[in-house]
């Protein structure tokens, strides 16, 4: 089971509260399934509990029962095979059957609470979200371009602000934001999913830390090793000059201790003096070190 199904049978489990919400989901269900005309009212599904909401649905607003095929590669169709049923479902939803196009008719989504209903029940019918492990994106699959502009403009007063695309002849209103996507998720009921969600974007945000402090700390290192071989070049050459004693004290001890320590940071190495210097001061001391050694070798 994928991310999108899991979503999918929480969001059939859900029992809506009132008849304006059934209604609502219901025409999200069919506005949306692969045809809701006077010729042909259908939904092709993967998910046989899709298919059962589909059912419930058309059977919540004319009490008739659809035709239910399941295909060979285990896809059910659902259709309204009788004609004046099909009419029956469109005068129930506010359509004469005349229309030449079918717009969006917001009488069908009455109140705030129904919204979420409308978003669900378009979500169960082509919808698609991808597992957050994997990246965040939702996404509806909208037959027509008139209808996916409507459907975008569901959203204005929404948390959410949807992009359109086109692929392959088919119409897409998806979101990328994660915020945004989970704002969808709660409106339309999956609880559950949402927790699932949060907890993996949290996952992934602490991940990144993570990674983005290791390759910190590591350039890091390889900053103190590359410096710390300087120094001891640099160091060594005076040894081999013979020109070391010639350094004061303050200087000769250092250069003892970043002999004896490379892996120490400048920080490391200032507390370790007999007399505790600061970072600043390691540095400009080692920086004249090399120097006298620069000069050495001219």
């Amino acid at each position: 089971m994928s991310f999108s199904s899991d979503v999918k049978k929480e969001l059939c489990a859900i029992e809506c509260e009132s008849d304006c919400c059934q209604r609502a989901e219901a025409y999200g269900l069919l506005y949306f399934g692969r045809a809701f005309g006077k010729h042909d009212i259908s939904l092709l599904t993967d998910y046989d509990f899709v298919a059962e909401r589909y059912k419930a649905a058309i059977r919540f607003l004319i009490q008739k029962e659809p035709e239910c095929v399941l295909s060979k590669s285990g896809k059910t169709t659902i259709s309204v095979e009788n004609g004046d049923d099909r009419m029956d479902l469109l005068n129930e939803l506010g359509y004469t059957g005349s229309e030449t196009s079918l717009r969006i008719l917001t009488s069908n989504i009455e109140y705030e609470c129904c919204f979420g209903a409308f978003i669900r029940g378009a979500f169960l019918s082509c919808g698609i979200v991808t597992d957050p492990k994997k990246e965040y994106h939702l996404e509806f699959d909208v037959a027509f371009k008139n209808k996916s502009r409507d459907f975008s403009e569901i959203f204005e007063d929404f948390p959410a602000s949807p992009k359109q695309s086109d692929r392959n002849g088919v119409n897409i209103v998806y979101f990328k934001d994660s915020e945004q996507i989970e704002n969808i998720l709660t409106v339309m009921g999956a609880q559950v999913s949402v927790l699932e969600f949060i907890n993996e974007k949290i996952f992934k945000d602490v991940r990144n830390h993570v990674n983005r402090k290791v390759n910190c700390d590591n350039a890091n290192i390889r900053k103190t090793c590359q410096a710390a071989a300087q120094h001891r070049e640099a160091i060594e050459k005076l040894i081999q000059s013979g020109r070391f004693d010639e350094l004061s004290p303050e200087l000769k001890e250092l250069a003892r201790l970043r002999l004896d320590n490379p892996e120490m940071t400048l920080s490391e190495l200032g507390a370790n003096l007999t007399h505790p210097l600061s970072r600043s001061g390691v540095n400009h001391r080692l920086k004249k070190i090399m120097e006298i050694a620069d000069k050495t070798s001219k």
